[in-house]
């Protein structure tokens, strides 16, 4: 699992749990005998999602319970019972209604800040540099840099996905919102732990339909 700046809530091993917003890769080894699912928040979504500032959450995966208390341990328990389709539906409608206003603000924020400086988007929102990066890092879990850099590394890992295997490494780079091929490789390496040749070599996909999505 890549970092993509969702978060998801997904059964596991027969436990449902929140994985955080996070900034490195993580294996995650499937139990034999037993599916997997979940739901997935885009940017900026799951703190209404979920109740929380989900930057208590980052690069963290928790039993629900700790976040929900007995309405998590109630939903883990139905989830792990019901077969595979049917989890998932009482997964969507366990999060059909926030538990807290969605920050739009914040929202917006999170996604101009990845092509525009931070401060004039501050400036165009009438918010403080501080006041609108506190938000953003309560609404997303990191701020806008981090963010940056994760979601160039999605378009990247979106590009290796469709273009053929034999386009050059650099080429991708620059597409991808890199200053070249060097870049790259310090930016895989270091939010992945792999270089882009491994993560071409294993397959690796952008985040997207894995599970359904809501909010």
């Amino acid at each position: 699992m890549l970092p993509d700046g969702c978060v998801d809530v997904v059964l596991i091993g027969g436990h449902l749990v929140v994985a955080g917003p996070a900034t490195s890769g993580v294996e995650v080894a499937p139990t034999p005998g037993q599916h997997s699912c979940g739901v997935r928040f885009r940017v900026g979504a799951a703190n209404a999602g979920l109740g929380l500032p989900v930057d208590v959450l980052r690069d963290l995966t928790v039993p629900l319970a700790d976040v929900w208390g007995g309405d998590g341990r109630r939903l883990g328990t139905q989830v792990n019972r019901a077969s595979p389709e049917v989890a998932v539906t009482v997964l969507m409608r366990a999060f059909a209604q926030p538990r807290r206003p969605l920050d739009l603000m914040a929202r917006r924020a999170a996604l101009l800040t990845t092509t525009r400086p931070f401060r004039e988007v501050s400036e165009e929102l009438g918010l403080t540099e501080r006041q609108l990066h506190r938000r953003v890092e309560q609404a997303v879990g990191y701020g806008p840099r981090t963010l940056r850099r994760i979601l160039r590394l999605q378009r990247f890992l979106r590009l290796l996905e469709h273009e053929p295997v034999s386009t050059p490494l650099a080429q991708l780079a620059v597409a991808a919102g890199y200053a070249d091929q060097a870049h790259l490789g310090r930016e895989c390496r270091a939010l992945t732990g792999r270089t882009p040749s491994t993560l071409r070599a294993a397959g690796a996909t952008a985040a997207g339909e894995r599970m359904s999505e809501t909010f």
